[in-house]
């Protein structure tokens, strides 16, 4: 069994930094494709981070470049999210993912992340 555990999830304020991490343990699983996920109730899941774990190739959403980065650790059984000048709008609950993914010059599918966190909490107050 495959598991995937956020943690790092906290309350700031604008401006604040918060680093995401999530660990995946389980079975030997090597996943080729890592991301960070966030959702607010009501609205769609948003794809906020992805890393191609071979080539080493980050996606990020238009929201965050500049604000975010992601990583992963040698082993390819953590990933992680630096967060940087944290708005309102960054206010969330955070879910990692990680999947057998084509690596392509775009964003992976949505469909090809196998398994996911339960999520960790984000919230900016202004």
């Amino acid at each position: 069994q495959v598991l995937l555990l956020e943690s790092g999830g906290g309350s700031v304020q604008t401006g604040g930094s918060l680093t995401l991490s999530c660990n995946v343990s389980g079975s030997n699983y090597r996943s080729n494709c890592m991301a960070w996920f966030r959702q607010v109730p009501g609205k769609a899941r948003e794809g906020v981070a992805a890393i191609y774990s071979g080539p080493g190739r980050t996606y990020y959403a238009d929201s965050v470049k500049g604000r975010f980065t992601i990583s992963q650790d040698n082993a390819k059984t953590a990933v992680y999210l630096q967060m940087n000048s944290l708005k309102p709008q960054d206010t969330a609950m955070y879910y990692c993912a990680a999947g057998g993914c084509v690596v392509r010059a775009a964003w992976p599918e949505v469909y090809e992340f196998d398994y996911w966190g339960q999520g960790t909490q984000v919230t900016v107050s202004s």
